[in-house]
């Protein structure tokens, strides 16, 4: 007989969309929510395959999923997209905005459209997406949302002035949120990883990676597994009292 405790965790009943979920942090959260018994709904760009293969995989676990295939960064398709996960699986009362990417470089030899596309997929693309949910949380009087930033939005990286720039902008929206939400029980809050073993990691040059394993307290990059963990805390019954809140998951690289 499951104990109280795991009861806490459970989602059962619960509605989830994770945007890119069809790898690294998306991925292990689109499973971690799954396992936890909430349906999902698997966001992606481009990533067909391994987003239907992920539905597969999560589906022989016993939950239902969808897959669903459009641009966070645009308004359009997100309103599309939230709807056909509703059709298919219900409300939506966990978003977990994780969908981001990365166009590296010297802001002074940045592109206007590298700087722009960063902050349309990561911060636009959060705005949309929990635009779109919101107001179905609120008359439900309940719902989470989760929004995916970084150690780089809390402290900076040179060669990554778009990126932080999006990322601290969603400690910003987060807080914001908060606070324009909590009063209709929808409770708002960020996770800020440090470096994770991804694909986006793993093309790091090896002396970059050295030098991030120096300044991590812990001496390691993190899993997605342990990010996801986070996430699915926040989105548990087990938080139920927090909002508005920054947790950094980033082995001390933010101290």
């Amino acid at each position: 007989m499951e104990t109280e405790t795991n009861n806490i965790h459970r989602l059962s009943g619960q509605v989830a969309l994770v945007t890119g979920a069809a790898r690294g942090i998306g991925k292990a959260t689109a499973e971690a929510l799954a396992l936890a018994g909430a349906d999902v709904a698997i966001n992606y760009q481009s990533s067909r395959e391994a987003s239907e293969s992920l539905a597969r995989d999560l589906g022989s676990r016993g939950v239902r999923t969808v897959v669903v295939q459009g641009d966070v960064a645009d308004a359009d398709q997100v309103k599309t997209m939230v709807g056909v996960a509703e059709e298919a699986l219900g409300p939506i009362t966990i978003l977990v905005n994780n969908a981001g990417i990365t166009r590296d470089g010297l802001a002074m030899r940045m592109s206007v459209e590298d700087f722009d596309e960063v902050i349309a997929t990561s911060l636009r693309g959060a705005f949309l997406c929990s635009k779109a949910v919101a107001r179905g949380m609120m008359k439900a009087r309940g719902g989470a949302i989760i929004n995916v930033s970084s150690v780089i939005g809390r402290r900076g990286n040179a060669g990554q002035a778009n990126y932080a720039a999006a990322k601290a902008g969603l400690i910003g929206f987060t807080k914001s949120l908060a606070r324009e939400l909590g009063p209709r029980g929808v409770r708002v809050n960020a996770v800020a990883p440090g470096y994770v073993v991804t694909d986006m990691t793993a093309e790091l040059p090896e002396n970059m990676k050295e030098q991030i394993l120096k300044s991590t307290p812990l001496g390691r990059l993190a899993s997605p597994e342990e990010i996801a963990s986070v996430i699915a805390f926040l989105a548990s019954p087990a938080a139920a009292y927090i909002t508005g809140a920054v947790i950094p998951v980033d082995g001390g690289l933010g101290i």
